[in-house]
């Protein structure tokens, strides 16, 4: 049946009334025949229209407390020269955390002024090579690092404009893996803490170095966040420890960043995170505790990544092995079996590690042709030599779905690309953009030439 699918499909996806989808008015046949499979497919318009939400709920709803913000958009979710000029096109600024996610910015003709650095371990390289660009923020996530930035501003003559990551024992998001607020973990310099904290450390040794501005304090709780209530939290610590320095030091800094990991809907049902509720909340709360410390407010920062991305990317995969397995009832228990079909695709785990890395979950479609057959409980996996090389791990299917059926898994825009590998030497998929019923290719897929082109034999 025609129309838009739902979540957690982009805006721009259609099923045809054939029963194919469509993604900005293309056919997933004509995506296939053009770019081949694997695909990741961006749709450009519903990117374009999630960074305006994200930027407009948040202006609208700091502006009502009397504060800025500004929005950058968290490269390390998919970073590309044509996404990091979209960012910039809809208002927002872009984040980096690597000197090549640096380099894709400026290639992209973003100024430095509306870059930032991020990162636990930092090259000299990449610190020279912000300084060099004049990066409008560093990130500083340990003591040493003060030491580090102030020497090689020292050695650029500049004075190098940097936060302090705080983790403020806020656990927020989903796997442990990506929950980043805790303090047993790499990022950022904890609040807590007898006498000084290391984060209280970092900002006075910040503030004796003439080679260092303090703009001012980060943090970030986690990814994939529901509930917007970690973010108040946080934001709570972070402005208790700004007026704390300021009560030491007279020193009020001027910024508060609070980070990203806003959450989508990766399955049917799910409701992601709205950006207008998530905004007027975090405003209302920075607000509230503002006046209680009696202090004024500073400019606020945020990261949206994933969710201004994450959503807008689907990935197109070609249907090969068919596979149905009955499960359970082995040695003569009394288990009850039941019958899981395996449907194997020309990618996995080289273009989508999250499943197997945290068991992501994610959604898939029969996105080539309609099918009135029964839905029988599928898995699909991918081609790579490993068991748990698993795109989705249970989705119901057309029971005739078979070998040269297009598939195609939904919201997978964000951590797709950017963690893609070579396994099994399968060139990486290459990114497509749609928009306005054509398709233009993004980053173009990697052949066997290119993976020869760097054994050196």
């Amino acid at each position: 049946m025609p129309g838009h699918p739902g979540e957690p499909w982009s805006s721009g996806v259609r099923r045809t009334p054939e029963g194919s989808l469509a993604v900005g008015g293309v056919d997933v046949h004509d995506l296939a025949a053009e770019h081949g499979t694997p695909a990741y497919v961006l749709d450009e318009a519903d990117f374009r229209a999630r960074a305006q939400a994200y930027r407009t709920a948040f202006e609208r709803a700091f502006a009502e407390v009397g504060a800025g913000v500004d929005v950058y958009y968290a490269g390390k979710a998919l970073l590309t020269v044509a996404v990091a000029r979209w960012a910039r096109e809809e208002g927002l600024r872009v984040d980096t955390a690597s000197g090549g996610e640096l380099a894709v910015a400026l290639r992209a003709g973003l100024p430095g002024a509306e870059l930032g650095l991020h990162g636990n371990n930092k090259a000299d390289a990449e610190i020279a090579q912000a300084l060099e660009v004049g990066v409008g923020r560093i990130i500083v996530d340990s003591l040493v690092e003060v030491d580090r930035v102030a020497a090689l501003a020292r050695e650029a003559g500049v004075v190098a404009p940097v936060l302090v990551r705080v983790t403020t024992g806020v656990h927020a998001g989903g796997h442990e893996y990506i929950s980043t607020a805790h303090e047993d973990q790499k990022f950022g310099l904890s609040i807590a803490g007898t006498g000084d904290s290391p984060a209280m450390t970092a900002l006075l040794a910040i503030l004796e170095r003439p080679e260092l501005r303090l703009l001012g304090i980060h943090s970030h709780i986690g990814s994939q966040i529901l509930d917007p209530s970690g973010f108040e939290v946080a934001a709570h610590a972070v402005l208790r420890l700004r007026a704390d320095l300021a009560a030491r030091t007279g020193v009020l800094v001027e910024e508060i960043d609070l980070g990203g990991g806003y959450g989508i809907a990766y399955l049917p049902g799910e409701v992601a995170l709205d950006p207008d509720r998530v905004a007027k909340d975090v405003a209302s709360a920075v607000a509230a505790v503002a006046s209680e410390l009696g202090t004024p407010l500073p400019r606020f920062s945020i990261e949206p990544g994933r969710a201004i991305v994450g959503p807008a990317g689907l990935t197109l995969y070609t249907v090969g092995t068919v596979k149905p397995v009955v499960v359970g009832g082995a040695d003569g228990s009394d288990d009850e079996t039941f019958t899981r079909t395996y449907v194997s695709v020309d990618g996995g785990m080289s273009d989508n590690i999250r499943p197997a890395l945290y068991g992501a979950r994610y959604h898939a479609e029969l996105a080539s042709r309609a099918s009135s057959a029964g839905l029988v409980l599928a898995r699909v996996v991918g081609k790579h030599c490993e068991s748990g090389d698993i795109v989705v791990h249970e989705v119901m299917l057309p029971g005739d779905i078979r070998a040269g059926d297009l598939l195609a898994v939904a919201a997978t825009g964000a951590y797709g690309r950017s963690m893609a590998s070579n396994y099994n030497l399968l060139p990486r998929p290459p990114v497509v953009a749609v928009a306005n019923g054509a398709s233009r290719v993004l980053v173009r897929r990697e052949s066997v030439d290119d993976l020869l082109a760097l054994d050196q034999g």
